[in-house]
C-alpha cells in the first residue's frame, strides 16, 4: 500500500513538471505594485550642532519626498529603538521640507533649537500616490555662535561678547552677578555686545540666549587686574631699572617671575606686591636704607637670599630713617645672616611681619631680628612661622615695643654659641616685650657648652617689661635653664603638636590641645 501511494505521487509531480515546461509564455517577468515602498536606511546625522543631513535610499517611482520634523515628547534615552512603529509624531510639525528630489540628497536642513530631541519622518510621493512614512530620532546640540575674547578686548571691569553677525538673540545673562545685556538690534546685526561693570579677576561665563530661554553659545573669560596706579611688573621685565627709575610713592605689582635686585639703595617710599598670593614671584636681593624714606610695603613675595644675600632689609649709616616697614603674606629664605639689621644708628620707626613664613636663615654668624644699634619705634611679628636656622631670634639693644604673637618656632637657635642668646634678648629699660599664643618646638640644644644656647632669653639681657600669655612648648631642652626658669608655669605649658610632617615644612598641628601658634597650622 505505502509503495502505491508513492508511485502514484511521483507520476502527478512529473505530469506537473511536464506541463509547466511546455507553457512558456506566463513565465513572470516584473512585478507591478500599486503603490510606492516607504523610503528604508534613513540616517539623521546633526551638523552644526543645530543642524541635521538626512539620506534615505531612493524609492523606485518616486519623483520627490517630503520631509516632517516634530519635537520627540517621549520620554526615552538615545540609545532606544528609532523603530517608525513606535515613534509618536503629536501636533503639528515644527518644520516641513516638500518636494524634496533625489539628486538633493543628502539634504541638510538648518535652524532647530538646541539640546533638544526631534523625530523626523519622510515619505515618498509619486504617479501612484503616497508611500507609508519612515522615521528616525535625533536630538541636536548645544549651538555656539558665540566667539572667543579677543585679548585687546579685555579689561578689568569690561569686555566685549561676539557671535556670528546677524544671528538674533535677546539677551546676554552673565554669571557670576547674574547680570542681564537686553541685545539691540544693532548688537545682532554687528555681533557684538560691550558689557561693563565687571569685577577685576574674576572668572566669568556668559550666555547668548534666545526668546525662548535656549542658548545659542557661551563663553567663558577672567577679566584683568585692576592695577590702578600700580605699574605691572612680568617675567621679562628689569625689576631692579623699574625701582631705580621710581618716583616718590611708586606702587608695583609683580604678576610673575623671579627678579634679581642686588643690594637695592632704597631712596624712595615705594609698595611692591606680588599679584597672586598662591603663586608668589620670586626677588633675588635685599634693601639697604642709607637716607630718609618713609615707608617700604612688600606683599605676597619670595625673597630667596640663596646664602650669599645678607638680611631682607638692612640700615647702613646713621642718616638713615626709614618710619615704617611692613611684610605681609611673604616668605623669607636662605639668608646668610639676619632678617632685619641695624648696626649703624639710624632709625627705624614701626616694622610689622604678618602672616610670613621664615626659613633657613643662617644660625652661624647672625641674629634673625638684629636690631643693636640706632632707634626702633616698635616690631611687631604675628601669624607667622619662622623656622631652621637663626643663631638667636631677636636682639634688641635699644629702647622699643617688641611683639610676637600666634607665631610657630621650630628647629631655631640651635647654634652651641656663646652669641646664642636664645629666643628673646630686648635688653633697655622702658621697653615692652609681648609674646602670646607661640608654640616652640625643637629649640636649643641638650647640655650645650654655652648654657644660654637656646633659652628663652637671658634674665641680665632682658629689661623690658613683659606679657606673656598661652606659650607652648615641646622638645626644647635649654628653653627654662636662665630667664623664668623659676615661674614660667604660669604662662606656658608642655604639649606634644605631633606636627604632620615638620621637616617637610608642613607644621599642621595634630594634637587638639594645642591651641597656640600661627592659625595656619590649627585646626
Amino acid at each position: 500500500m505505502k509503495l502505491n501511494k508513492y508511485i502514484c505521487m511521483l507520476g502527478l509531480a512529473t505530469i506537473a513538471l511536464t506541463t509547466a515546461c511546455d507553457d512558456q509564455s506566463d513565465l513572470v517577468t516584473e512585478i507591478n505594485y500599486s503603490r510606492l515602498f516607504a523610503p528604508i536606511n534613513l540616517e539623521a546625522k546633526v551638523t552644526g550642532q543645530v543642524n541635521v543631513r538626512l539620506n534615505w535610499s531612493t524609492v523606485s517611482g518616486a519623483t520627490s519626498y517630503v520631509a516632517e520634523f516634530y519635537e520627540d515628547t517621549d520620554q526615552v534615552t538615545d540609545s532606544e529603538t528609532n523603530d517608525s512603529e513606535v515613534l509618536n509624531y503629536n501636533g503639528t510639525p515644527v518644520k516641513t521640507v516638500s518636494n524634496i528630489t533625489a539628486d538633493q540628497l543628502p539634504i541638510v536642513v538648518k535652524g532647530f533649537e538646541s539640546k533638544t530631541k526631534y523625530l523626523v519622518r519622510i515619505q515618498a510621493q509619486g504617479e501612484k500616490g503616497q508611500s507609508n512614512w519612515s522615521g528616525t530620532r535625533f536630538k541636536t546640540s548645544a549651538e555656539q555662535i558665540m566667539q572667543e575674547v579677543l585679548p585687546e578686548e579685555l579689561t578689568a571691569t569690561t569686555v566685549v561678547l561676539r557671535w556670528t553677525p546677524g544671528e538674533a538673540a535677546e539677551k546676554i545673562v552673565i554669571t557670576p552677578g547674574d547680570i542681564e545685556h537686553a541685545v539691540t538690534a544693532d548688537e545682532i546685526a554687528a555681533g557684538a555686545a560691550t558689557i561693563t561693570g565687571l569685577t577685576p579677576e574674576t572668572e566669568y561665563s556668559a550666555k547668548l540666549l534666545k526668546s525662548n530661554g535656549k542658548s545659542r553659545g557661551s563663553v567663558t573669560f577672567t577679566t584683568l587686574i585692576d592695577f590702578g596706579n600700580a605699574t605691572p611688573v612680568y617675567a621679562e621685565d628689569n625689576l631692579l631699572d623699574m625701582l631705580t627709575a621710581a618716583e616718590e610713592g611708586a606702587e608695583f605689582i609683580i604678576v610673575e617671575g623671579t627678579h634679581t635686585i642686588g643690594d637695592f639703595e632704597l631712596t624712595k617710599s615705594m609698595k611692591i606686591s606680588g599679584f597672586k598670593p598662591s603663586e608668589k614671584p620670586t626677588i633675588n636681593g635685599r634693601f639697604t636704607v642709607a637716607s630718609e624714606v618713609a615707608s617700604l610695603s612688600l606683599n605676597n613675595l619670595i625673597f630667596d637670599g640663596a646664602k650669599t644675600v645678607s638680611n631682607l632689609l638692612e640700615i647702613t649709616n646713621a642718616a638713615a630713617n626709614l618710619g615704617n616697614l611692613e611684610v605681609n603674606g611673604c616668605e623669607v629664605r636662605n639668608m646668610a645672616k639676619h632678617i632685619i639689621y641695624n648696626n649703624a644708628k639710624g632709625k627705624l620707626g614701626t616694622v610689622s611681619f604678618y602672616n610670613c613664613m621664615i626659613d633657613g636663615i643662617a644660625n652661624d654668624s647672625g641674629d634673625g631680628f638684629d636690631l643693636r644699634g640706632g632707634a626702633l619705634t616698635s616690631l611687631k611679628v604675628s601669624n607667622t612661622t619662622i623656622s631652621n636656622g637663626i643663631r638667636s631670634l631677636v636682639r634688641c639693644q635699644v629702647v622699643a615695643d617688641v611683639e610676637f604673637s600666634d607665631c610657630t618656632f621650630y628647629n631655631i637657635c640651635t647654634s652651641d654659641d656663646g652669641n646664642n642668646t636664645g629666643l628673646f634678648r630686648v635688653e633697655k629699660a622702658g621697653s615692652k616685650l609681648t609674646v602670646q599664643n607661640v608654640l616652640i618646638a625643637n629649640v636649643g640644644v641638650a647640655s650645650p657648652q654655652n648654657a644660654n644656647a637656646g633659652t628663652f632669653g637671658r634674665a641680665d639681657k632682658n629689661k623690658a617689661e613683659e606679657s606673656l600669655k598661652n606659650v607652648v612648648y615641646f622638645n626644647s631642652p635649654n628653653l627654662w635653664t636662665n630667664h623664668h626658669k623659676d615661674d614660667y608655669s604660669s604662662f606656658a605649658k608642655e604639649a606634644d603638636p605631633k606636627f604632620a610632617d615638620a621637616k617637610n615644612g608642613d607644621f599642621t598641628v595634630g594634637n587638639e590641645d594645642v591651641t597656640a601658634g600661627d592659625p595656619r597650622w590649627l585646626k
